[in-house]
């Protein structure tokens, strides 16, 4: 029985109702969608003045050039009134400022001009290239997630074993080493091992060479593979490391203690709750690494002989050809700042607590 007020009306008991589903996926959507829109806004806003004063800086490298690209183009018979002609032709008569805003303003649009030597856009050439590079670094990374994850993981439960020592003293001495010299001596050298043990002992893989992934993709992939567990030897020695040590702090938590005493499976507990709660080191330095893949993709394409934007970027220095070595040089600069986005995204989905503080 309930008392009424008088003056005052009454409003009805609310009923209860279940949540429809499309209030469910927004409910969702909000406790992740919009955490991660605050980190890919937050590092676009970072990385907008790092993106303005690499793109200045390669932009600035062409201009300091002693060499007049008109002249050098077209070769010694050429009259003062053809290089006049040339240097107006490409924008270069125009003042350094100019240039580099208007260089700018195409670039984001995907235009890098043309090539000195070939008049072609330079955007053309990229987007053959580009597929090489982008490929093989992804099979690259995710021989390096999966390598690595195992290793760390099974060095974690191992628990002191002849698995976790040996885990540890590969990583322990790969740490030692500096980072150039496993970039290029160990890419290299492990190019070269590969190539000798798949291609020449066993005859299983090609040596060198590329085939689009869309002509035929078994092709593409005997081709690629070679390259990318060259590339992904650092990676997979980077995140066994952290992984096995976060993990096995995470295996000391009470939460662990506490889901095995409620008999929870040891296997439930590792890759349901701790394994993704000890990622979040690994995936940072899975960051860390990836502008290094793109580097040493240089390397690996001269070793397999890979028709990347380090051949392509390699050839135009050699004929002195600015406005290719530029479009490449933004391109990578590109690449760096797309994966370093996705790895914050992926950090944040991956770590409650990361998401915690951004809310």
């Amino acid at each position: 029985m309930t008392t009424l007020e008088i003056g005052r009306p009454t409003a009805p008991a609310p009923t209860p109702t279940q949540p429809s589903a499309g209030r469910g996926a927004g409910v969702r959507w909000g406790a992740v969608g919009r955490p991660v829109l605050r980190v890919v806004r937050s590092a676009v806003v970072v990385w907008i003045p790092v993106v303005l004063l690499s793109t200045f800086i390669t932009f600035g490298l062409g201009a300091l050039t002693d060499t007049n690209p008109a002249a050098q183009v077209l070769g010694e018979t050429a009259t003062p009134a053809d290089i006049d002609r040339m240097n107006h032709y490409f924008g270069l008569d125009r003042p350094f400022l100019v240039q580099y805003f208007s260089w700018l303003g195409h670039a984001l649009t995907g235009d890098f001009g043309r090539s000195y030597y070939t008049t072609l856009p330079v955007s053309d050439s990229i987007t053959q290239a580009l597929p090489v590079n982008v490929s093989i670094t992804i099979v690259a990374l995710l021989l390096g997630i999966l390598f690595g994850g195992a290793l760390g993981v099974g060095a974690a439960l191992s628990g002191g074993g002849w698995f976790d020592r040996g885990v540890t003293v590969l990583c322990s001495a790969a740490s030692t080493v500096p980072p150039f010299v496993i970039g290029i001596g160990i890419g290299i050298g492990i190019g070269i091992g590969l190539i000798v043990l798949f291609s020449v002992t066993l005859p299983v893989l090609p040596s060198g060479g590329y085939v689009p992934i869309d002509q035929d993709f078994g092709q593409w992939l005997r081709f690629a593979i070679l390259p990318a567990l060259a590339l992904s030897v650092d990676v997979a020695v980077a995140i066994a490391r952290q992984l096995r040590t976060s993990l096995v702090g995470e295996l000391r938590e009470n939460y662990v203690v506490g889901a095995e005493v409620r008999g929870l499976t040891r296997r439930r507990v590792v890759f349901g709750h701790a394994l993704r709660n000890a990622s979040g080191p690994a995936v940072t330095v899975l960051g860390y690494y990836v502008p290094q893949v793109i580097g040493a993709m240089v390397v690996a394409e001269a070793v397999f002989n890979l028709p990347g934007l380090g051949k392509l970027s390699l050839d135009a220095a050699a004929k002195g050809d600015i406005p290719v070595i530029q479009g490449v040089l933004v391109t990578m600069i590109g690449l760096v700042v797309l994966s370093n986005l996705l790895v914050n995204a992926a950090l944040l989905r991956l770590t409650p607590h990361a998401k915690r503080r951004e809310q």
